[in-house]
């Protein structure tokens, strides 16, 4: 039987080592306000680890012992919410960055990477690939692949599948569906030849970033929402170095860069935003974080 009442209150000793170890290992904002639905969302935690109170919760997680179950927490404070070709004028924008020189590229081939940072249930990146197979064909025998990450090793899993209720692809249209899915009885399959072109991977971007070489396209839309300002502040010089020259930075409806110009930025569409290499401000605002792609 669960545990109930009083026990399962959150008091503010307990959300305030949970909040801090949120932000602290992954970048997570959570104000005083947000305390019940923190309590709300952490409640069958306690009851899947047999807790009495949160502040053995509180204890456990911020422990050396808690890895694991940090994993879950993050997993239940976030909200994975995602449709297929939301915001679609980011995909216009996408085949704009892509096309220059593409038949030279494959020709010599180059590599042509997209990251989907923070990828959800994978609805983005599939999204991304069926836009280009079908936009531009050829890329099909490119060395073309998109690093699709996520913090949730749940969503990540789910992401991999490939597989998708029928409810949950409303946003692709016929002819897509018809060319890049396959009918599983009351759900769907992403096509071999669309999945192909993806890998998953589980991804803190507020820890290193392993990857080698730099991306043409970083998707990273309403993940930063999450964080603060100076958090925010110290992910913009890391995206700008793993853009190749002149490469495309879309973020969430909801998500701006403040002054893009002292980030090495410039605005060219509704949240987009273009590696700027003649910005003056930019190269001393790159020393930290890691170079490269998949």
């Amino acid at each position: 039987m669960g545990l109930s009442g009083t026990e399962l209150t959150l008091e503010k000793a307990a959300f305030d080592a949970i909040a801090g170890l949120a932000h602290r290992e992954f970048g997570l904002h959570i104000t005083s306000e947000k305390l019940k639905m923190v309590q709300s969302r952490l409640r069958h935690r306690l009851n899947a680890l047999n807790l009495r109170n949160f502040d053995a919760y509180s204890d456990l997680v911020c422990s050396d012992q808690g890895a694991e179950e940090r994993r879950y927490m993050i997993s239940a404070l976030t909200t994975n919410v995602s449709h297929f070709f939301r915001e679609p004028h980011h995909f216009d924008l996408l085949s704009e960055a892509i096309r220059p020189g593409l038949q030279q590229r494959i020709a010599a081939g180059d590599r042509i990477r997209v990251w989907s940072a923070g990828c959800s249930n994978g609805q983005e990146p599939y999204s991304i690939a069926m836009h280009l197979l079908r936009e531009e064909p050829s890329i099909a025998q490119a060395d073309f692949k998109i690093l699709a990450t996520d913090i949730d090793p749940k969503v990540v899993s789910f992401a991999q599948n490939g597989v998708y209720a029928e409810s949950l692809v409303n946003g692709v249209s016929a002819q897509d569906k018809a060319k890049f899915m396959r009918s599983e009885g009351d759900e769907v399959r992403v096509a071999d030849e669309v999945s192909r072109h993806i890998s998953f991977r589980e991804l803190n971007l507020l820890s290193d970033w392993p990857m080698r070489h730099q991306f043409d396209v970083i998707f990273c839309r309403n993940v930063v929402i999450y964080f603060d300002q100076e958090t925010q502040e110290r992910l913009w010089p890391r995206f700008h170095k793993m853009l190749r020259p002149g490469g495309l930075l879309c973020l969430g409806h909801s998500e701006r860069i403040s002054a893009p110009a002292q980030f090495g930025f410039k605005t060219i569409g509704t949240t987009a935003y273009k590696k700027d290499d003649a910005s003056k401000s930019s190269t001393s605002l790159l020393s930290g974080g890691q170079n490269g792609t998949s």
